[in-house]
This record gives C-alpha cells, sequence and structure tokens, in this order.
C-alpha cells in the first residue's frame, strides 16, 4: 500500500483546458480541499508510526521488567517472616517493656 500523490503533487498538477471544460476555480478550490486533507493525513500517518514505534518499546520495557522481577524475587515465605521479625524488634524498641504490659 504506497501513498501515489501528495500536496505537492496535487497543487503542480496541470490540467488540460477544453472548449467545453470544467471551471478553473471549482476546480482549484477542490485542488486545495483535496491538498489540505492530505497534509492532514500526512501527519497523521506521522503520528501513528511514532506511536506504533512507542508500543513496541513500550511492550519491550514490559518484558524485560518482568523477567528482571522473575529472577531477582525472592520467596514471599521468607520474605513476610524477615518482615514480621523486624517489625517485632522495631516494636520491641521502641516500646520497649510497655509492650509486653
Amino acid at each position: 500500500m504506497e501513498i501515489k500523490l501528495n500536496s505537492k503533487i496535487i497543487l503542480e498538477k496541470e490540467f488540460k483546458k477544453a472548449m467545453k471544460g470544467y471551471s478553473v476555480d471549482q476546480v482549484d478550490q477542490f485542488l486545495d480541499q483535496i491538498m489540505e486533507d492530505y497534509d492532514v493525513f500526512e501527519k497523521v500517518v506521522e503520528e501513528l508510526e511514532e506511536l506504533r514505534a512507542e508500543n513496541r518499546r513500550l511492550k519491550e520495557e514490559l518484558e524485560n521488567s518482568a523477567s528482571r522481577r522473575s529472577q531477582v524475587q525472592p520467596p514471599a515465605g521468607n520474605t513476610n517472616f524477615d518482615i514480621l521479625k523486624r517489625l517485632s524488634n522495631l516494636e520491641k524498641h521502641v516500646f520497649g517493656s510497655k509492650l509486653y504490659e
């Protein structure tokens, strides 16, 4: 799927004039509208390509992040035990003997 026209090609297009041809002003006005639409279309295509590239990059980041997380993450049981042990030691330090009264 290749785009064959752009606003420059449309602008520079010459039509032969005939005795019973179209109104030159109407054709020019219509071509102006087409050029504006092509300019918008080209911007949308560029934005779409940027979004596709960003989407690929984000997917790669997500995959890399997930694989790193699975390699680094310790078993949940040990982590919870360590947290509870640290919390208990902190409570003893902060509250001291009042904790057991």
